[in-house]
């Protein structure tokens, strides 16, 4: 969930293309009943009532011609909007790949975590409006530099997501339009000339490949921006209606829809006109949820268009679905058509058999399915069995082309196992990520011990999640899981029982309370989304300091040790471990004055999302090319650190270093057992590459202390093996051995971790070595 971009993307467009036809009116009167809903009864226990929309007629128009119109009756606008298009790209590319012997030499149909990792398990995160250039440079010419992989192959870092750099925003007139939502509003194919070309694009995919990485991009099935596909939809031009969820209004009830406001294409509607336009079957209503819920702003999931002349001439009003925000319409997963369908499989093809992408991300993908409920109840909006037919149609083309994919899917874990089956081959940690800010903020590791069992519990295998420090969002703080679906399940916490409904609140406001406010004036609240924070601003709120100006040069070490902690927390566990710019430098927020305009409207997430120069290109400047302030950096560039035995990336080296010795992205959790001091935290793996015949894999202990203070106590579990010898990986040195009650005695200094492999005598020689 993103949002936001700036002015300087605002461009102008020049009519081209092909001639598109007209869309045949249909003149007849046509009265159905609503099929009765079939699915699970415990959830959605009773029918809705059988509606019988009204008649829906369109009437004729005369039809006139001005060259300069940008409507339906210009055929030359039609044609460039033609030319434009997302869906038009898409069948002329599938029109190419049908039939070739390259799309049958995959396996496709099942996902396949560690296939993904052995091919990248250690990702930089890029946001592109954030990286400070050499002036004149691109975005995507700075991020195929032949020094910065050289920089990331040192550290041990073997894939980059690039972050969405195709056009974004929205079609006015002839006029484009700046994103809402900081790229993800996507409108073409084509690469963003503010980030680049294709060609560059492309050289970035070869400098990876020659330093063994990976390059990821970004698709997104949920919705697309308001560009050509949604001003030919809206014109009722051939199936474009069908790619969103959108429902043409007749004339007669266009007293039911909101005025919208001069300057204004569409206008959110209020609860009351939502329920007016179900009650009449126009929509389905209330959903589980409004995502990015702002009174007077956003205060459903639907929207009403001002009159849109179509290329028949009728004027048309239209209603259509956004989960997010209004400029993001929503895709229809299952219109006759299938329009949205071969819309985003022709975008992720040309991601992956054009520009030479090996993975990408699915965008806002857990949404892609909504039905009419019961009477009374919201539309079944989330864990849809179609978005999880959906998802294993994306990944599974996508594995049938020879990459990946993973998935920003943050619902329930139950959902995200369900989805994982079958579809994406990874998915975001949104579970353990509050979690762990969680134990860093109290102190305590007992939520986060919570959400690994529940996760191991559920079926939700820490190898098949993508465990990440800051990235463009918010720190998310929804806990879905336990506010939703098991808001009434009981819950052992702090010593008695609690709802899942509590238990999420209480976590909430211990994040609030150590985080922002007057614990920390720079980490603010996101809506009911999360904190707008960078990790080095969540430690130094945990460490006392209330202020930008009260972190000084005295307080770095002490940051730098515990977001250290969190990288070992996210990388010494199977998985993925992923990291941005903001981390690798240690960025402070920007100071919320600096972005008063893109937080005007309560997207404070701006401040977290300020300019970073990581191999310190362009001293000088103070601002990325897009215009976003330059933030403080805590840490210094690549360069300098790689210089520096004793700086944040050196220690992240050794970090990865051990990581990658010991194999331990693929290997198997086996347990997470209760601990001697409560900001202790340990993890129990079998270093098996997933095999689990080898059962006599070595057994290896993550031991972390979440406190500054030094912490000493026993680790016990069932799977260690008695008079087994206890190895640290980082000095190879044996610190005990297991006794007969299966545990063995560690101490940690403040933020310390350690990585430990458990063997018998005779092997260890062969144990350090690994």
């Amino acid at each position: 969930m993103r949002t936001g971009s700036r002015d300087e993307l605002d461009r102008e467009a020049r009519p081209s293309g092909r001639a598109g036809e007209e869309r045949r009116s249909v003149d007849e009167t046509v009265e159905h009943d609503a099929s009765e809903i079939t699915y699970d009864e415990q959830r959605y226990p009773a029918r809705p009532q059988r509606l019988r929309p009204r008649a829906q007629l369109r009437g004729g128009g005369t039809r006139r011609t001005d060259w300069r119109a940008a409507d339906g009756t210009n055929p030359s606008y039609v044609q460039w909007l033609v030319s434009q298009s997302m869906l038009a790209d898409a069948d002329v590319l599938s029109r190419q790949l049908s039939g070739q012997p390259s799309m049958w030499r995959n396996p496709y149909a099942r996902p396949d975590a560690r296939r993904a990792l052995r091919t990248a398990s250690v990702w930089f995160t890029a946001y592109p409006i954030s990286l400070v250039t050499r002036a004149g440079e691109s975005f995507l010419a700075s991020l195929g530099s032949d020094e910065l992989w050289q920089a990331f192959q040192r550290i041990g870092i073997d894939a980059v997501h690039t972050g969405p750099v195709k056009q974004a925003g929205g079609i006015t007139g002839w006029q484009l339009t700046p994103s809402v939502d900081g790229h993800f509003d996507r409108i073409s194919t084509h690469i963003d000339p503010v980030f680049g070309t294709e060609e560059e694009f492309r050289r970035v995919c070869e400098v990876a490949d020659s330093h063994a990485g990976s390059v990821i991009d970004d698709i997104v099935p949920g919705h697309t921006g308001k560009g050509a596909d949604f001003r030919l939809a809206e014109m009722a031009y051939e199936d474009y209606p069908g790619i969103y969820h959108m429902v043409e209004i007749p004339k007669e009830d266009w007293h039911l829809l909101p005025d919208v406001p001069e300057g204004r294409d569409a206008v959110n509607l209020d609860a009351e006109a939502e329920a007016e336009l179900a009650e009449a079957g126009y929509i389905i209503g209330a959903l589980q949820r409004v995502i990015f819920y702002a009174p007077g702003v956003k205060e459903t999931n639907w929207s009403a268009t001002a009159p849109v002349v179509g290329v028949d001439g009728t004027s048309r009003r239209w209603v259509y679905l956004h989960y997010f925000k209004q400029g993001q319409p929503s895709i229809n997963w299952l219109d006759p058509t299938f329009a949205g369908m071969r819309l985003v499989i022709g975008d992720a093809l040309h991601s992956l058999g054009d520009l030479g992408t090996h993975a990408l991300r699915l965008d806002a993908n857990g949404f892609l399915g909504v039905e009419k409920s019961a009477e009374g109840l919201p539309a079944w909006s989330e864990g849809h069995p179609l978005s999880h037919a959906a998802n294993h149609v994306i990944a599974g083309m996508v594995r049938k082309v020879g990459g990946f994919t993973f998935q920003e899917l943050n619902l329930t874990i139950e959902d995200i196992r369900d989805t994982g089956r079958v579809g994406a081959d990874l998915s975001y940690d949104f579970v353990n990520r509050p979690a762990y800010h969680h134990a860093l903020a109290t102190g305590d590791t007992e939520f986060l011990r919570l959400t690994l069992r529940t996760s191991l519990e559920v079926g939700v295998d820490p190898v098949g999640l993508v465990h990440a420090l800051q990235n463009h969002d918010e720190l998310t703080y929804e806990l879905v899981h336990w506010a939703t679906l098991h808001r009434d399940d009981v819950y052992r916490f702090r010593g008695q029982e609690t709802t899942g409904g509590q238990l999420a609140e209480t976590v909430r406001a211990d994040l609030l309370r150590h985080l922002t406010g007057d614990a920390a004036d720079y980490n603010l609240v996101f809506t009911t989304n999360g904190i707008a924070c960078t990790t080095a601003s969540v430690i130094a709120a945990t460490q006392g300091l209330q202020t930008l100006d009260a972190i000084d040069d005295s307080h770095v070490e002490g940051i730098r040790r515990a977001h250290l902690l969190l990288a070992m927390f996210n990388a010494w566990q199977p998985g993925v471990f992923a990291l941005s710019g903001w981390d690798l430098l240690g960025m402070l927020p920007v100071p919320a004055e600096e972005v008063r305009e893109l937080i005007a409207t309560g997207d404070t997430r701006w401040v977290h999302r300020g300019a970073h120069d990581l191999m310190e290109v362009a001293p000088e400047a103070t601002t990325s090319a897009a215009g976003m302030p330059r933030a403080r950096s805590l840490y210094g560039s690549l360069p300098s650190q790689l210089e520096s035995e004793s700086s944040f990336v050196s220690g992240l080296r050794s970090v990865l270093d051990i990581r990658r010795r010991f194999d331990i992205a693929v290997a198997t959790q086996l347990d997470v057992p209760d601990v001697a001091h409560p900001g202790m935290l340990v993890l129990v793996h079998r270093l098996d590459g997933g095999d689990p015949s080898l059962v006599d894999a070595p057994i290896q202990v993550t031991v972390l202390n979440f406190t500054g203070e030094t912490i000493e106590g026993s680790v016990r579990s069932s799977h260690f093996t008695p008079r087994h010898a206890v190895t640290d990986a980082t000095t190879r040195g044996e610190i005990g051995w297991v006794d007969d009650l299966q545990s063995f005695s560690v101490w940690l200094g403040p933020y310390a971790g350690l990585f430990l492999v458990l063997s018998p005598e005779a092997a260890q020689e062969g144990v350090r070595t690994v």
